[in-house]
């Protein structure tokens, strides 16, 4: 089995490579930092990965995506894609410039992907490709609107992708990662090797749409029907 991984430093995608180095899949690592990109392929490789490919991207830069593709080869049986930021929505208010950069990166960047592995899943005739969303996609709410609209793009980009390839999209909940260090933990947190674990399954079994944990598709339902008044949060 050959994977290939976008934004392979970050802590669930490392969760989610580990699951499949235990299977001995050959992995294509995706990341823009070396050393740490070279840090989790040597994980990797003590894992059990049959082979690790280390290339070295920054993600944002489209132009390059198309390269990218012919790098991981047209035989590839997974894709995951899962680079992105969460930005300071408070910080990047007053500059537009800011909001579309972060806006370009977790969605525009993640289209551009999808579109070209489309293309070669769809010649191919088979293989899956996942792509890691938001609940914060759900609804647009004041805290985290500009992330949240990217994340709303993605998941209506996979609906109609759907149609052509297999497609899981991931929308987990809150992740204790680096990514969400500043922000108060509480109970609803889950840990990036849960989710990472979750996210392979779910490939595995070819979902559709899925909630990690579990519990967040019905938190998010009720965010969805509150009424616009009263998503001030």
């Amino acid at each position: 089995m050959k994977v290939a991984i976008f934004g392979a430093t970050s802590a669930i995608a490392q969760a989610t490579a580990a699951c499949y180095a235990e299977r001995h899949a050959e992995l294509f690592l995706i990341a823009r930092d070396a050393s740490k990109l070279s840090a989790v392929a040597a994980d990797l490789r003590v894992r059990g990965a049959s082979r690790v490919e280390e290339i070295v991207a920054d993600l944002a830069d489209v132009t390059r995506h198309r390269l990218l593709v012919a790098a991981v080869g047209p035989d590839v049986d997974v894709v995951l894609i899962a680079h992105g930021s969460l930005p300071d929505q408070r910080a990047i208010e007053s500059d537009p410039a800011a909001q579309i950069e972060a806006f370009n990166l977790n969605a525009t960047s993640v289209i551009s992907l999808a579109a070209e592995f489309a293309n070669v899943l769809e010649a191919r005739g088979r293989g899956t490709l996942a792509v890691i969303g938001s609940v914060a996609g759900d609804r647009g709410r004041r805290s985290n609107y500009v992330y949240g609209s990217a994340k709303a793009a993605i998941h209506a980009y996979c609906d109609g992708l759907r149609g052509r390839i297999p497609v899981v999209l991931i929308k987990p909940g809150w992740v204790d990662t680096p990514m969400t260090a500043a922000m108060k933990k509480n109970p609803l947190f889950a840990s990036a090797r849960s989710v990472g674990r979750g996210i392979y399954d779910a490939i595995e079994q070819r979902k559709g749409v899925v909630y990690l944990p579990w519990f967040w598709r019905w938190i998010s339902l009720i965010v969805r029907m509150l009424p616009a008044k009263w998503v001030r949060f």
